[in-house]
């Protein structure tokens, strides 16, 4: 859409829609219009939670009527929203692939024809753009995955998926940050903890940001796992910048 749509959900709440599919580019302007409206310091603003196509944005019917709300959305909307939005940031995310910290990488590579190797090396190979974090506390959805490893969901969800663990689901790949049950086909396992209840923020990710999968052995999957035990690891961000079509490529230490 070329202008949002704005629709009320509830008594309390505005959705501001950007479109019907998933795109970097709608993406993009969800992304700017959450920053925005959490920038603006309104009064009645209580929440934004963004998602694929739109922007839920909360808000207190005490301090202000509906149509204040979509006034001032979009005002800032017409204001270039995406001015109010920071460089995307890149994360560099180890993983160990295969055998039991991926117990699906055999059924993915049976799916697609690839060697295991192969499914890794293109796993690895490309940035991914957190389109929206839900289903549990900190989960990234990751768009841009190569067509040639899409793989379908299991068939019976797993009733305990370990926290860290890296799954495909159709053309979707993802992090489970906690256990939970879940269908997505596991290929591997990151020792980094995606979420943290008590810390502040509570995930590690945002939306608008970029995820790179890299390859680690086994036994430094293990070094990791005990620096991240002991509090010395630090996640690995660095800022990047959106080419069209979302992808993203440096831009320099953040």
């Amino acid at each position: 859409m070329s202008e949002p749509r704005y629709r009320w959900a509830g008594d309390s709440a505005v959705s501001v829609e950007y479109g019907n599919e998933i795109s970097p580019e709608i993406a993009m302007r969800v992304r700017a219009m959450t920053r925005a409206v959490e920038a603006a310091g309104h009064e009645w603003f209580q929440e934004a939670v963004p998602s694929y196509r739109s922007v839920l944005v909360m808000y207190d019917p005490g301090l202000a009527c509906p149509d204040e709300v979509v006034k001032a959305l979009r005002d800032l909307d017409g204001l270039s929203a995406v001015q109010c939005a920071p460089p995307p940031r890149r994360l560099s995310l180890p993983v160990c692939y295969g055998e039991d910290l991926g117990p699906d990488l055999a059924d993915v590579s049976t799916h697609t024809g690839l060697s295991e190797a192969d499914v890794a090396a293109i796993h690895s190979s490309c940035d991914y753009l957190v389109y929206m974090i839900g289903f549990t506390i900190g989960f990234p959805y990751l768009g841009g995955m190569p067509s040639s490893i899409a793989t379908p969901r299991l068939a019976t969800p797993r009733t305990r998926v370990p926290a860290g663990s890296v799954g495909i689901a159709g053309d979707q790949t993802g992090v489970y940050p906690v256990d939970s049950p879940g269908g997505w086909r596991i290929i591997g396992r990151t020792p980094v903890r995606l979420a943290q209840p008590a810390a502040d923020p509570p995930c590690l990710l945002q939306t608008g940001d970029f995820v790179r999968f890299t390859p680690v052995t086994r036994g430094e999957y293990e070094a990791i796992c005990a620096d991240v035990e002991r509090g010395s690891y630090a996640p690995q961000f660095t800022e990047a910048t959106c080419e069209r079509g979302g992808a993203a490529r440096d831009g320099g230490g953040s």
